[in-house]
C-alpha cells in the first residue's frame, strides 16, 4: 500500500492544530476566572497550573508592592500562611528518615520540662493535630489585651514552645479529638532546632529547598533576612488598600512563615511527584487520615481528614490532597489532584479573594468526564 505522505501530514498537522486550540481555551478558560479580580493599581493574585508534570498555565495578577508598582510576576515570593505546614512535616519526615527520631516519641523526650502531660503528645499527634495544645496566639495576645497591635513584641517558635510549657493542662486529652493547631506545628519547629542542632529555616534550607533549587524560597524573619522579588500584604477597608503584611506572631516559623513564589513551587510539586525528597513509602504516613474516638472533625462540625501537614478530603468524588493559608494580607492554597497528575497553586496578597474556591473553579474545567453505567 502506498503511503499518502501529504495526507498523513495533514492529519498530524489538524491533529496538532486542535491540541494547541484545546490549551489555548483552556488557558483562557483560567484567565477569565482571575482577570476581573485585579488591575495595576490593586494588590493580586499568581496562578501556576501543573498537568502531567508540565506547566500548562503561570500567571501573575495586580501589584506586589503598591509603593513601588511592582507587578505579581511568577518569580514573586508571597507569605505562604499555614501552606507552610508541609514543609515543616517534611523536614519531621526526614529527620524520621534518618533515625534521629520517631513519630511516636514523647514531648518530653525532646523538651523533659514540659508538663507531665507531654508525655502522651507525640511527634505523631503533632503533625496530625491531635495533641490537645492550646492555642499560643490566643494565649498570648491577651496579654496585650487593649495594647495597639504595633506595640506588641513580636514571637518566635521558641516564645511559642514557652508559653505552652507554662500551660498546666491540654485543651483534650492527647489523642482523644482532632483540632487544628498552630501551636503544633511551632513547637515541631524547635523539635527540628533540637533534633538538627540548627536554626528551623537553616534545615529547611539544607534540607529542602537548596536540593531543590528552590532558589528564592525562605522562611523569612523580619529585621533578620530578606525576601526577594516580595509580595506585600493587604486589606480593603472602606475602598482604600491598607498595608497589612506583618504581625507580631509572623516570625513564628513552624506553623506559617515560609515565603515562596510560583516558579519554585514548581519545582516542589514536581518533587512531591518524583519522590525526590521521601520515598513513595516514607510520604505514605503523611497520605493517612488520622483516627480518632468519633471521627475527626474541624470546629464547625465537618469531618475532617488530615495526615501530616496536608489535608486529604477528597473533593467531588476526586481524590486530593491540600493546603489553605491565611494571614494578615495572605491568602494561599495547593490543591493536588494526584491521580489526576493536576496541580493549581493560588497566592494572593490581598485577603478578599477566596483562593480556595478559585482554585477549585480551576479543578473544575479540568474534571474527569461522568461515566456512565452501560445499559
Amino acid at each position: 500500500m502506498k503511503l499518502d505522505l501529504t495526507r498523513l501530514a495533514a492529519i498530524a498537522g489538524l491533529l496538532l492544530s486542535t491540541c494547541y486550540g484545546s490549551a489555548a481555551d483552556r488557558a483562557q478558560q483560567i484567565d477569565a476566572i482571575f482577570r476581573p479580580l485585579c488591575s495595576p493599581a490593586t494588590p493580586g493574585v499568581a496562578v501556576l497550573v501543573l498537568k502531567n508534570g508540565r506547566t500548562i498555565f503561570r500567571r501573575g495578577y495586580g501589584t506586589a508592592d503598591l509603593r513601588t508598582g511592582a507587578p505579581i510576576t511568577p518569580q514573586t515570593n508571597f507569605r505562604l500562611a499555614s501552606f507552610t505546614k508541609q514543609f515543616t512535616a517534611t523536614a519531621i519526615m526526614l529527620l524520621s528518615r534518618d533515625r534521629a527520631l520517631r513519630y511516636d516519641d514523647p514531648l518530653t523526650r525532646f523538651f523533659p520540662d514540659f508538663p507531665a502531660y507531654g508525655q502522651s503528645i507525640t511527634v505523631r499527634r503533632l503533625l496530625t493535630h491531635t495533641s490537645g495544645l492550646r492555642d499560643y496566639e490566643d494565649i498570648y495576645f491577651k496579654q496585650f489585651a487593649g495594647t495597639p497591635e504595633a506595640s506588641i513584641p513580636q514571637l518566635l517558635d521558641a516564645d511559642a514552645l514557652k508559653i505552652m510549657q507554662a500551660q498546666p493542662s491540654p485543651l483534650f486529652p492527647p489523642g482523644a479529638k482532632w483540632r487544628y493547631s498552630n501551636s503544633g506545628y511551632a513547637v515541631l519547629a524547635m523539635i527540628v532546632e533540637q533534633v538538627s542542632h540548627q536554626p528551623f529555616g537553616a534545615l529547611l534550607q539544607q534540607r529542602i529547598f537548596t536540593p531543590l533549587n528552590m532558589r528564592r524560597t525562605i522562611a523569612f524573619q523580619n529585621g533578620k533576612n530578606q525576601v526577594q522579588q516580595r509580595a506585600f500584604g493587604y486589606r480593603n477597608q472602606g475602598g482604600r488598600w491598607t498595608f497589612s503584611d506583618q504581625s507580631p506572631t509572623s516570625a513564628v516559623l513552624g506553623d506559617g512563615g515560609v515565603y515562596s513564589s510560583l516558579e519554585d513551587l514548581a519545582r516542589w510539586d514536581r518533587a512531591l511527584a518524583r519522590h525526590t525528597l521521601l520515598s513513595a513509602a516514607d510520604m505514605q504516613p503523611a497520605l493517612t487520615p488520622v483516627a480518632v474516638p468519633g471521627g475527626a472533625v474541624n470546629e464547625e462540625g465537618k469531618p475532617v481528614q488530615y495526615g501530616f501537614g496536608w489535608y486529604l478530603d477528597p473533593y467531588r468524588g476526586r481524590a486530593r490532597m491540600y493546603h489553605d493559608g491565611e494571614t494578615c494580607g495572605f491568602r494561599t492554597t495547593i490543591q493536588r489532584f494526584v491521580d489526576e497528575r493536576l496541580t493549581v497553586i493560588v497566592l494572593a496578597n490581598r485577603i478578599d479573594l477566596d483562593v480556595d474556591a478559585l482554585a477549585l473553579k480551576v479543578a473544575d474545567l479540568f474534571a474527569p468526564p461522568v461515566r456512565r453505567p452501560a445499559r
